[in-house]
């Protein structure tokens, strides 16, 4: 069953390796904290953590939703689940050893790093194949999409050669160029096309509008992000990091107005497209946290919550973002209610708990290792049993008995 469709392949493997990679995590917080397990490092877990949670089990969840809806936004004929098989087991394969073979060596480590670089190549020219045969004159998000795809492979070889010379510093900056020239980009690109979309279905009172200059504003500031780390390297300017921070302030207070045209009050009242505004405040809040901490070092020279905004992008933002579209997406393609029940709901919460508890370890205390640990812990077992739940659902039949 998980060979009937592509979404089922791909959205299984992305539950393992987000399983894997929660509790991996979350051990090495137990070490760091206690240092009762002695793990051994031959890679930076700064830079094995960062890359497995911007490029492991997010690429292979876009591989379901791109080869499921992508090509009905084209027009074109969608690929099966054996089409991107080789490269989606590579993916996976790639990052679920990733982890453990930075422990042994950096030579197992970069061994294990070019299994998902030849997958993730090979995905992106199978959708730039299916952008060119598409007959449709918008394809905007899907090039906005496609284009993303490019600089995540990029970066990817990125890391491979940083890691190779022995520059965590390097390698950490494109990771961040990867999370925003790529996995924000999709996720934006996304975002503008499906949101307001599902909250006019959901609540028909609530009009569909999604201006593209929202969209612009959107990958310019994507753009900026991406390109901002490696400012970052080469000079630590006050006036830079004041530019810097006056723009996040300034495109975070449009993001957080952007939720509420969305309708994020109304979207209260449906679980499910609740989750999706929800999360998509957090990009909001994530960005003025990021601005303020560069206003702060422009005037003092020191920063200050370095880590808050980037968690409140990544585990607050994207995290909700994956769990409510993937939630969506897994119901509606299983037969069951698009609904988000009881179980989802509070998985939900938890998971903006472990977000708060994480921005709240930025701050440089006596209980930021503690704090860093717990969020870490309730991040892993939130997903996990998130993951088990719908993981589960792909190797069954739909049980409205229709194919797919």
């Amino acid at each position: 069953m998980l060979l009937a469709a592509p979404h089922r392949l791909a959205f299984f493997l992305a539950m393992l390796v987000l399983i894997g990679s929660g509790a991996w995590w979350a051990l090495i917080q137990v070490d760091r904290a206690t240092g009762v397990l002695d793990f051994g490092y031959e890679v930076s877990p700064t830079v094995v953590h960062a890359s497995l949670m911007v490029f492991g089990f997010m690429p292979l969840f876009f591989a379901g939703f791109l080869f499921t809806a992508g090509p009905k936004w084209l027009g074109v004929e969608a690929p099966s689940a054996r089409d991107i098989l080789r490269p989606l087991a590579m993916i996976a394969t790639g990052w679920l050893v990733w982890p453990l073979a930075s422990h042994l060596s950096a030579p197992a480590a970069m061994a294990a790093l070019v299994l998902p670089i030849a997958g993730m190549a090979r995905l992106t020219w199978r959708f730039w194949r299916l952008i060119g045969a598409s007959p449709v004159p918008d394809r905007i998000h899907a090039t906005a999409i496609g284009s993303g795809l490019i600089v995540g492979c990029t970066c990817l070889c990125g890391v491979l050669a940083s890691v190779f010379a022995d520059q965590p510093a390097v390698a950490r900056a494109f990771v961040h160029t990867g999370l925003w020239g790529f996995i924000a980009v999709v996720y934006v690109s996304v975002a503008h096309r499906m949101i307001p979309f599902f909250t006019s279905s959901a609540l028909p009172m609530v009009r569909a509008w999604r201006p593209f200059w929202v969209l612009w504003l959107l990958l310019g500031l994507a753009a900026f992000e991406a390109v901002a780390p490696w400012m970052d390297l080469v000079t630590d300017d006050p006036a830079w990091h004041g530019v810097r921070g006056a723009l996040e302030v300034s495109v975070g207070g449009v993001v957080v107005w952007l939720a509420f045209a969305w309708g994020l009050v109304q979207s209260l009242k449906v679980r499910l497209v609740a989750m999706l505004h929800l999360g998509f405040s957090w990009l909001g809040a994530g960005l003025i946290l990021y601005g303020a901490s560069h206003l702060v070092h422009s005037l003092s020279g020191h920063d200050w919550l370095p880590l808050a905004g980037l968690h409140a992008v990544t585990m607050g933002c994207l995290g909700s973002l994956m769990v409510a579209m993937v939630t969506r997406v897994s119901c509606g393609h299983s037969g069951r209610p698009l609904v988000a029940d009881n179980l989802v709901w509070t998985l939900f919460w938890l998971l903006q708990g472990a977000t708060v508890l994480r921005i709240l370890a930025a701050a440089p205390t006596h209980a930021t290792s503690l704090l860093t640990m717990a969020a870490a812990i309730l991040w892993a077992s939130v997903l996990a049993v998130w993951g088990f739940r719908y993981g589960s659902w792909y190797g069954r039949a739909r049980s409205d008995g229709r194919p797919g």
